[in-house]
Order: C-alpha cells, then sequence, then structure tokens
C-alpha cells in the first residue's frame, strides 16, 4: 500500500469523524428541544379543579427549530453515506483480487444462500447506529436521481451515469436503478436497469436545501454531469470568485480539448460531486 493510499484514506475517515460528530450535536440539539416541548406540554396539564382545560400550544419559534434540526440530521447522514461509499471505493481499489458484493452472491446458489443467511442473521439483523443511519438514508433515495457507477471494479474505466433508484435491498445492501436515458451506443434500446452495491452509488446535492452541501474550492477535481448529457465525468474547478456553495460551478472537463484548449463550462452545483477515489477515466 502506497503512501498516497494511505493518506487519502486517512483524509476520508477524518471526514466521516467530522460529520458523525455533527450528528450527534445536531442529534443533543433535538433532544433538548424535544424534552423542553415535553416539559411545556406536560405544565400546560396542569389546571385547577373545575377549569376547562387549556393545552398550551408550542410555539412557530420552536417548531421551526426543531424542522431545521431533522433537515440538518438529514443532510449529514446523507454525507455520511457518501463519505462512507467514498471509503469503501478507495478499499475496493486497494483489493482488487476481492469479488464484488454481486458477483459474489451470483455464485452462491438458493441452498448456500440460505446457510449464509442463517449464519449472518444476526448481524443483519442488529446493525451498528452507523450502519442502520446508512441505510434509512439509502432506502430514502427510492425515486431520487443519484450518480451511478454502472461499470464493474475490473474494468478499464469507470462509467457514471444519472439514473433513478428504483428499490434498495437492505439484506443484500444493493440499490436496483433505472437508467432512463441510455446513450445512443447502447445495445439495447429504451430504459436500462442495474443492481449495484452502495459503493457504486453518490448521492446529488439537494436543490432546494443547502445544509451540508459540499464547497468545492478553486483547483479541486470533481465528478460532474458534463452539459446537455446525462454521464459525468473528471473535471477540475476553475471559478475562483465563488462565493455561495448555490452558485454554478465553472469546470474544465478531462479530455474536452478544443482547438488545443479545454472551454470552460458552467455546470449547477446539484450535478457536482466528490470525485471517487482510484476514478479510472
Amino acid at each position: 500500500m502506497s503512501s498516497p493510499d494511505i493518506t487519502g484514506i486517512l483524509e476520508t475517515s477524518k471526514d466521516l469523524d467530522r460529520l458523525r460528530r455533527e450528528q450527534d450535536e445536531i442529534l443533543q440539539e433535538i433532544n433538548k428541544l424535544h424534552k423542553k416541548l415535553q416539559s411545556g406540554r406536560e405544565k400546560s396539564g396542569i389546571k385547577m379543579a373545575g377549569a376547562p382545560e387549556m393545552v398550551e400550544k408550542p410555539t412557530d419559534s420552536s417548531l421551526s427549530k426543531l424542522r431545521a434540526l431533522y433537515y440538518q440530521a438529514r443532510d449529514l447522514s446523507e454525507n455520511e453515506v457518501s463519505v462512507s461509499n467514498q471509503l469503501l471505493a478507495q478499499l475496493d481499489a486497494l483489493l482488487p483480487s476481492a469479488p464484488a458484493p454481486g458477483q459474489q452472491r451470483r455464485r452462491i446458489d438458493g441452498s448456500e444462500q440460505k446457510k449464509k443467511r442463517m449464519k449472518t442473521d444476526s448481524d443483519i439483523s442488529r446493525p451498528s447506529p452507523s450502519i442502520r443511519n446508512q441505510l434509512e438514508v439509502a432506502a430514502s433515495l427510492k425515486g431520487e436521481q443519484v450518480a451511478a457507477r454502472v461499470t464493474p471494479d475490473d474494468a478499464d474505466k469507470d462509467e457514471w451515469f444519472v439514473v433513478k433508484v428504483i428499490h434498495f435491498d437492505r439484506e443484500a445492501r444493493e440499490f436496483e436503478v433505472l437508467d432512463e436515458e441510455p446513450g445512443d451506443d447502447e445495445e439495447s434500446s429504451g430504459q436500462r436497469k442495474y443492481k449495484l452495491p452502495m459503493s457504486h452509488i453518490i448521492p446529488f446535492p439537494k436543490r432546494n436545501d443547502t445544509n451540508g452541501v459540499p464547497d468545492f474550492p478553486n483547483g479541486r477535481q470533481v465528478l460532474a454531469v458534463y452539459p446537455g448529457t446525462t454521464a459525468l465525468y473528471k473535471a477540475t474547478v476553475v471559478n475562483p470568485h465563488r462565493k455561495r456553495k448555490t452558485d454554478d460551478y465553472v469546470l474544465e472537463f478531462d479530455d474536452d480539448e478544443e482547438d488545443g484548449s479545454l472551454p470552460q463550462r458552467v455546470v449547477p452545483f446539484h450535478k457536482v460531486v466528490a470525485l471517487p477515489e482510484g476514478h479510472r477515466q
């Protein structure tokens, strides 16, 4: 294992730890607000005998704050899934001989699968809080568009497309997705379905909720949807004057040379994600 590989894994692990600490802080704030609301409700239940019952409603500011905290918790959870998938991709890149989860499942026949499931039922039924949180976020992506790597681990290059999540299998930890707009070079016409592991999926940032949206600095390499297509390619951020996280990115895509130079292309922030470790293009 080379030093750059170790450094990348350590940096991603730090990001994961930071997200979990932030989630713990948000959950503490939510619990405090829950106790405050519950205390107000209990106090409102104390009344004089024969007096009409008066129930004090929570203030709009308390409810608004609680709503904002839940949005933050949700976005942090989605970011945790994204960073966890990136960490899985980094580890997968260092273990090229390890079979992909989907490949391993296909080699096991029905009886072997039942035996394996019996041995691991206790582990699956009691996942850690972090894994359980990731599974909840993954399940919540149903109906959403995400970035998906549709090529196997041993492919010469990685191909990423915009797809729609149809279903998430919690037991197999596998997504079923739909490529709604396959390219002209696809063998079959019409829409195409894939079954992919969690490490092959990256959620896009939310358009209308900027909490937890990544802010890639100038010079950072990213994975972005090429304008006018549903394919994602490696690109470099080249707009140093971007002030808000919701501002469009100006990107230079690799291998996009025109007249001896790379054209600068504008891409919405919600179509740009972190470049997976070990990306091959």
